[in-house]
């Protein structure tokens, strides 16, 4: 049994696993939780923020959605409307009314 217990402790020790990501074309070495949330959201999502001790990985903002929503303008040609009620147009007019579509 001893010899067994001498066998274990003669063996070379396992060096411990290092995790790498690509961020922004730059290899970098990271522990096992932030490669598996990078590995979860992907590579592409992440950026390099310069910070105090070396570059920071995180996630990229998400671009914000730009509306889009009809407006009832004065234009050169447009409806008129029975009563001012848009469901009720009377036909079609020199400086009428039209649906703009305005972003914000």
């Amino acid at each position: 049994m001893s010899e067994l217990l001498k066998a274990l402790q003669g063996l070379p020790k396992i060096p411990e696993k290092k995790h790498f990501v690509t961020i922004d074309g730059k290899k970098l070495q990271v522990p096992l939780k932030k490669k598996l949330e990078i590995q979860q959201h992907g590579e592409e999502n992440y950026m390099l923020k310069p910070a105090k001790f070396g570059p920071e990985i995180v996630l990229r903002p998400k671009p914000k959605k730009k509306t889009r929503f009809p407006v009832l303008q004065k234009a050169e040609k447009g409806y008129t409307f029975e009563a001012n009620d848009i469901h009720w147009p009377n036909g079609i007019v020199e400086g009428g009314e039209t649906w703009l579509i305005e972003y914000e």
